[in-house]
């Protein structure tokens, strides 16, 4: 798992409350990142539900002392951005990105951070996804997908060099 350094999150992000905490969960037999409400974080927050969400001070503090795996920002209609996920990308060992990845971190030349798992990046961009552009897998197991609206991306801040 990553070490968040939530400092690097650009400051234009965290000024919108848009925030959830997370705990990972066994769903289905399959982890997964669950979102907790920052204001109330006893219940589950809701990708598409903004009275679900906190500014980023709020998921913040709620993830320091409650056990936590760490923040999320939620993407919504109402704000200029998308996130792209790049799946299966990064080697956690060595830090090394594989080339298709740096070709589309490359093109998007947006803030870039490592994910939790150390094996893949999000990048923010401001933007929207297209209608049917959500996922598409790509050879060699690596795997790409898009949001901009009811869906959140975890947040590490663990900036990867070389991008802005």
């Amino acid at each position: 798992m990553i070490t968040p350094d939530l400092e690097k999150i650009p400051p234009e992000l965290k000024a919108l409350p848009q925030w959830v905490v997370w705990r990972e969960e066994i769903r289905e037999g399959k982890k997964t990142k669950v979102p907790y409400q920052p204001r109330n974080p006893k219940r589950k927050a809701s990708s598409t539900k903004p009275d679900t969400w906190g500014t980023f001070e709020q998921a913040l503090n709620v993830a320091k002392t409650n056990g936590f795996g760490g923040i999320g920002y939620v993407f919504s209609v109402e704000d200029p951005y998308c996130g792209v996920d790049l799946d299966h990308c990064r080697d956690p060992v060595t830090g090394e990105i594989a080339q298709w990845a740096w070709e589309i971190i490359r093109r998007l030349n947006s803030y870039t951070e490592i994910s939790p798992s150390g094996t893949g990046v999000h990048i923010l961009i401001e933007g929207t996804v297209p209608p049917g552009g959500n996922s598409k897998g790509l050879p060699g197991g690596g795997k790409v997908e898009m949001y901009s609206q009811g869906r959140y991306f975890t947040m590490t801040g663990h900036h990867l060099g070389g991008t802005p």
